[in-house]
Protein backbone atom coordinates (compact mmCIF):
# COMPACT_ATOMS: atom_id res chain seq x y z
CA UNK A 1 0.00 0.00 0.00
CA UNK A 2 1.78 3.26 -0.88
CA UNK A 3 1.39 6.37 0.95
CA UNK A 4 -0.26 9.87 -1.47
CA UNK A 5 2.66 11.56 -2.23
CA UNK A 6 1.87 15.04 -1.14
CA UNK A 7 3.70 18.05 0.96
CA UNK A 8 0.56 19.55 2.93
CA UNK A 9 -1.72 18.28 5.46
CA UNK A 10 -4.16 15.41 4.74
CA UNK A 11 -6.72 12.97 6.41
CA UNK A 12 -8.78 10.63 4.90
CA UNK A 13 -11.41 7.95 5.25
CA UNK A 14 -11.70 4.46 5.18
CA UNK A 15 -13.59 1.27 5.00
CA UNK A 16 -14.95 -1.26 3.41
CA UNK A 17 -16.88 -0.30 0.87
CA UNK A 18 -15.72 3.41 0.97
CA UNK A 19 -16.38 5.42 -2.49
CA UNK A 20 -19.94 5.92 -1.53
CA UNK A 21 -18.51 8.39 1.21
CA UNK A 22 -19.33 11.94 1.68
CA UNK A 23 -16.54 12.75 3.80
CA UNK A 24 -14.23 14.12 1.19
CA UNK A 25 -16.78 16.74 0.34
CA UNK A 26 -17.42 17.67 3.50
CA UNK A 27 -13.46 18.52 5.11
CA UNK A 28 -12.58 19.37 1.53
CA UNK A 29 -15.53 22.26 1.50
CA UNK A 30 -14.49 23.78 4.64
CA UNK A 31 -10.70 23.42 3.88
CA UNK A 32 -11.59 25.57 0.29
CA UNK A 33 -13.38 27.89 2.69
CA UNK A 34 -10.91 28.39 5.14
CA UNK A 35 -8.51 28.93 2.37
CA UNK A 36 -6.44 26.21 4.56
CA UNK A 37 -3.54 23.94 2.76
CA UNK A 38 -4.85 20.62 2.86
CA UNK A 39 -6.73 17.46 1.61
CA UNK A 40 -8.98 15.18 2.53
CA UNK A 41 -9.31 11.84 0.55
CA UNK A 42 -11.33 8.12 1.13
CA UNK A 43 -8.94 5.49 1.35
CA UNK A 44 -10.37 1.34 0.75
CA UNK A 45 -8.78 -0.57 3.61
CA UNK A 46 -10.30 -4.22 3.77
CA UNK A 47 -10.47 -6.10 7.38
CA UNK A 48 -6.86 -7.87 6.80
CA UNK A 49 -5.28 -4.82 5.75
CA UNK A 50 -5.97 -2.33 8.24
CA UNK A 51 -2.29 -3.05 10.48
CA UNK A 52 -0.54 -2.64 7.38
CA UNK A 53 -2.35 0.71 6.58
CA UNK A 54 -1.83 2.19 10.21
CA UNK A 55 1.76 1.09 10.00
CA UNK A 56 2.41 2.68 6.57
CA UNK A 57 0.00 5.71 7.78
CA UNK A 58 2.07 6.60 10.97
CA UNK A 59 5.48 7.42 9.91
CA UNK A 60 4.45 9.92 6.97
CA UNK A 61 4.46 13.36 9.21
CA UNK A 62 2.02 14.78 6.78
CA UNK A 63 -0.90 12.25 7.64
CA UNK A 64 -2.84 14.25 10.17
CA UNK A 65 -5.28 10.81 10.68
CA UNK A 66 -8.39 9.10 9.64
CA UNK A 67 -11.56 8.73 10.18
CA UNK A 68 -12.81 4.98 10.43
CA UNK A 69 -16.30 3.55 8.98
CA UNK A 70 -17.37 -0.13 8.71
CA UNK A 71 -16.50 -2.98 9.77
CA UNK A 72 -13.21 -1.15 11.41
CA UNK A 73 -14.55 0.91 13.94
CA UNK A 74 -14.35 -1.90 16.46
CA UNK A 75 -11.18 -3.86 14.87
CA UNK A 76 -9.20 -0.84 14.94
CA UNK A 77 -9.28 -0.25 18.75
CA UNK A 78 -6.38 -3.01 19.90
CA UNK A 79 -4.07 -1.39 16.95
CA UNK A 80 -3.97 1.68 18.57
CA UNK A 81 -2.04 3.37 21.38
CA UNK A 82 -4.35 4.90 23.32
CA UNK A 83 -7.96 5.74 23.28
CA UNK A 84 -9.98 8.84 24.62
CA UNK A 85 -12.06 8.18 27.70
CA UNK A 86 -14.99 8.47 25.72
CA UNK A 87 -14.13 6.30 22.93
CA UNK A 88 -13.01 3.72 25.45
CA UNK A 89 -16.24 3.56 26.85
CA UNK A 90 -18.09 3.26 24.05
CA UNK A 91 -15.22 0.33 22.81
CA UNK A 92 -15.72 1.81 19.36
CA UNK A 93 -13.42 4.33 17.10
CA UNK A 94 -14.48 6.36 14.15
CA UNK A 95 -11.42 9.19 14.47
CA UNK A 96 -7.43 8.72 14.81
CA UNK A 97 -5.35 11.27 15.27
CA UNK A 98 -1.89 10.47 14.52
CA UNK A 99 -0.20 12.57 17.31
CA UNK A 100 3.58 14.51 16.30
CA UNK A 101 5.45 11.29 17.72
CA UNK A 102 3.65 9.35 15.51
CA UNK A 103 1.60 7.24 17.82
CA UNK A 104 -2.06 6.74 17.51
CA UNK A 105 -5.16 8.23 19.68
CA UNK A 106 -8.49 6.60 19.01
CA UNK A 107 -11.93 8.83 19.25
CA UNK A 108 -15.21 8.48 19.15
CA UNK A 109 -16.87 11.14 17.44
CA UNK A 110 -19.86 9.62 16.94
CA UNK A 111 -21.58 10.26 19.86
CA UNK A 112 -21.80 13.92 20.13
CA UNK A 113 -21.98 13.64 16.10
CA UNK A 114 -25.62 11.91 16.49
CA UNK A 115 -26.72 13.74 19.03
CA UNK A 116 -26.02 17.43 17.35
CA UNK A 117 -29.27 17.62 15.34
CA UNK A 118 -31.15 16.41 17.96
CA UNK A 119 -29.89 19.18 20.67
CA UNK A 120 -32.55 21.59 20.52
CA UNK A 121 -35.26 18.83 21.57
CA UNK A 122 -32.92 17.35 24.10
CA UNK A 123 -32.49 21.49 25.53
CA UNK A 124 -36.43 20.88 26.16
CA UNK A 125 -37.60 19.39 29.77
CA UNK A 126 -39.58 16.36 29.11
CA UNK A 127 -41.28 13.71 31.32
CA UNK A 128 -40.01 10.50 29.23
CA UNK A 129 -37.93 9.83 27.24
CA UNK A 130 -37.71 6.55 24.61
CA UNK A 131 -35.25 5.45 21.43
CA UNK A 132 -35.94 2.50 19.82
CA UNK A 133 -32.16 1.74 18.45
CA UNK A 134 -31.92 -0.71 15.66
CA UNK A 135 -28.55 -1.94 14.93
CA UNK A 136 -26.26 -3.83 17.47
CA UNK A 137 -22.69 -2.48 15.32
CA UNK A 138 -19.65 0.05 16.12
CA UNK A 139 -22.19 3.20 15.06
CA UNK A 140 -24.82 1.55 17.90
CA UNK A 141 -22.47 1.36 20.65
CA UNK A 142 -21.68 5.09 20.19
CA UNK A 143 -25.89 5.65 19.87
CA UNK A 144 -26.87 3.79 23.25
CA UNK A 145 -23.96 5.69 24.91
CA UNK A 146 -25.26 9.23 23.96
CA UNK A 147 -28.79 8.28 24.63
CA UNK A 148 -27.73 6.60 27.70
CA UNK A 149 -26.11 10.28 28.92
CA UNK A 150 -29.29 11.54 27.91
CA UNK A 151 -31.95 9.98 30.48
CA UNK A 152 -33.43 7.82 27.66
CA UNK A 153 -35.12 4.74 28.44
CA UNK A 154 -33.56 2.59 25.43
CA UNK A 155 -35.11 -0.38 23.36
CA UNK A 156 -32.02 -2.00 21.79
CA UNK A 157 -33.20 -4.23 18.68
CA UNK A 158 -30.65 -6.83 16.76
CA UNK A 159 -30.64 -10.00 14.79
CA UNK A 160 -28.97 -11.75 18.20
CA UNK A 161 -30.93 -10.32 21.33
CA UNK A 162 -28.33 -11.47 23.85
CA UNK A 163 -25.75 -8.84 21.99
CA UNK A 164 -28.16 -6.48 22.40
CA UNK A 165 -28.47 -7.16 25.96
CA UNK A 166 -25.09 -7.15 26.59
CA UNK A 167 -24.33 -4.04 25.04
CA UNK A 168 -26.63 -2.07 26.76
CA UNK A 169 -25.51 -3.54 30.49
CA UNK A 170 -22.38 -2.31 29.24
CA UNK A 171 -23.62 0.85 28.02
CA UNK A 172 -26.60 1.47 29.81
CA UNK A 173 -26.14 0.10 32.95
CA UNK A 174 -30.30 0.12 34.22
CA UNK A 175 -32.92 -1.99 34.76
CA UNK A 176 -35.31 0.33 32.57
CA UNK A 177 -33.71 -0.79 29.02
CA UNK A 178 -35.00 -3.59 26.81
CA UNK A 179 -33.11 -6.03 24.04
CA UNK A 180 -35.32 -7.52 21.70
CA UNK A 181 -34.94 -8.95 18.26
CA UNK A 182 -34.78 -6.90 15.31
CA UNK A 183 -37.40 -9.05 13.70
CA UNK A 184 -40.06 -7.85 16.21
CA UNK A 185 -40.40 -4.38 14.21
CA UNK A 186 -41.16 -6.27 10.89
CA UNK A 187 -44.88 -6.67 11.34
CA UNK A 188 -47.94 -4.63 12.33
CA UNK A 189 -48.71 -4.15 16.30
CA UNK A 190 -52.11 -2.84 17.37
CA UNK A 191 -50.47 -1.36 20.37
CA UNK A 192 -52.10 1.04 21.99
CA UNK A 193 -49.71 3.72 22.99
CA UNK A 194 -50.52 6.02 25.89
CA UNK A 195 -50.18 9.73 26.18
CA UNK A 196 -46.88 10.86 24.51
CA UNK A 197 -47.76 14.98 25.70
CA UNK A 198 -44.00 15.93 27.03
CA UNK A 199 -42.40 13.13 25.62
CA UNK A 200 -39.48 12.43 23.46
CA UNK A 201 -39.72 9.28 21.54
CA UNK A 202 -36.88 8.78 19.34
CA UNK A 203 -36.99 5.81 15.84
CA UNK A 204 -33.01 5.13 14.89
CA UNK A 205 -31.42 2.87 12.48
CA UNK A 206 -27.98 2.81 13.64
CA UNK A 207 -27.62 -0.59 11.36
CA UNK A 208 -26.19 -0.33 7.59
CA UNK A 209 -30.02 -2.16 6.66
CA UNK A 210 -30.90 0.40 3.74
CA UNK A 211 -27.87 1.18 2.55
CA UNK A 212 -27.25 1.29 -1.12
CA UNK A 213 -26.06 -2.99 -1.53
CA UNK A 214 -27.41 -3.95 1.79
CA UNK A 215 -30.54 -5.62 2.41
CA UNK A 216 -33.76 -3.67 3.14
CA UNK A 217 -34.84 -2.21 6.84
CA UNK A 218 -38.28 -3.72 7.68
CA UNK A 219 -40.23 -1.71 10.24
CA UNK A 220 -43.91 -1.16 10.26
CA UNK A 221 -44.51 2.25 11.88
CA UNK A 222 -47.48 0.86 13.85
CA UNK A 223 -44.13 0.55 16.25
CA UNK A 224 -43.90 3.99 16.28
CA UNK A 225 -45.41 5.99 19.11
CA UNK A 226 -47.40 9.16 18.02
CA UNK A 227 -44.89 12.33 17.68
CA UNK A 228 -41.65 10.42 17.36
CA UNK A 229 -38.70 11.50 15.18
CA UNK A 230 -37.06 9.50 12.81
CA UNK A 231 -33.62 9.35 12.32
CA UNK A 232 -31.47 6.88 9.91
CA UNK A 233 -27.91 7.33 9.89
CA UNK A 234 -27.21 5.92 6.31
CA UNK A 235 -25.89 8.03 4.57
CA UNK A 236 -25.87 6.39 1.08
CA UNK A 237 -28.78 6.39 0.01
CA UNK A 238 -29.24 9.85 2.16
CA UNK A 239 -33.02 9.53 1.70
CA UNK A 240 -33.27 5.96 2.77
CA UNK A 241 -36.64 4.05 1.84
CA UNK A 242 -36.78 4.22 6.12
CA UNK A 243 -37.09 7.96 6.08
CA UNK A 244 -38.94 7.77 3.43
CA UNK A 245 -41.83 5.70 4.57
CA UNK A 246 -41.56 7.69 7.96
CA UNK A 247 -42.72 10.93 6.22
CA UNK A 248 -45.58 9.09 4.73
CA UNK A 249 -46.68 7.64 7.95
CA UNK A 250 -46.70 11.47 9.46
CA UNK A 251 -42.97 11.64 11.31
CA UNK A 252 -40.22 14.03 11.69
CA UNK A 253 -37.21 12.66 10.53
CA UNK A 254 -33.28 13.63 10.70
CA UNK A 255 -30.75 11.75 7.75
CA UNK A 256 -27.19 10.61 8.24
CA UNK A 257 -25.94 13.42 6.86
CA UNK A 258 -26.68 15.83 9.78
CA UNK A 259 -25.00 13.17 11.92
CA UNK A 260 -21.92 13.03 9.17
CA UNK A 261 -21.37 16.90 9.59
CA UNK A 262 -21.74 16.66 13.43
CA UNK A 263 -19.35 13.79 13.90
CA UNK A 264 -17.05 15.60 11.10
CA UNK A 265 -17.00 19.20 12.88
CA UNK A 266 -15.40 17.28 15.81
CA UNK A 267 -12.51 14.98 13.41
CA UNK A 268 -11.76 18.13 11.58
CA UNK A 269 -10.81 20.42 14.35
CA UNK A 270 -8.40 17.18 15.63
CA UNK A 271 -6.95 16.80 11.75
CA UNK A 272 -6.65 20.36 11.12
CA UNK A 273 -6.29 22.53 14.10
CA UNK A 274 -9.26 24.54 13.14
CA UNK A 275 -13.02 24.97 13.71
CA UNK A 276 -14.75 24.41 10.45
CA UNK A 277 -16.42 26.93 9.07
CA UNK A 278 -20.59 25.66 9.96
CA UNK A 279 -22.40 28.63 9.20
CA UNK A 280 -22.14 27.18 4.92
CA UNK A 281 -24.03 24.36 6.46
CA UNK A 282 -26.43 24.99 3.69
CA UNK A 283 -24.54 25.27 1.02
CA UNK A 284 -22.32 22.19 1.75
CA UNK A 285 -25.83 20.07 2.18
CA UNK A 286 -27.17 21.28 -0.98
CA UNK A 287 -23.13 20.84 -2.63
CA UNK A 288 -23.60 16.95 -1.28
CA UNK A 289 -27.21 16.71 -2.48
CA UNK A 290 -26.48 17.96 -6.20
Amino acid sequence: MSTPSVNRPYAEVIGDPIAQSKSPAIHNFWLEKLGMAGRYDHCLVKLDGLAEYLAARRSDPDWRGCNVTMPHKLAIVPLLDRLDPLAARIGAVNTVVREVDGTLTGYNTDAPGFLEPLQRELDKTHLFRMARVLGTGGAARAIVAALAQEKFVIVLAGRDPGKARAMLDELAPGTDHHAIDLAHFCDPTDFAFDDRAHCFDLIVNASPLGMTGQPPLMFDFSHAPPGSVVYDIVTSPLDTAFLQAARRAGFATVDGLSMLIGQADIAFAHFFGQKPPRQHDEALRKLILS
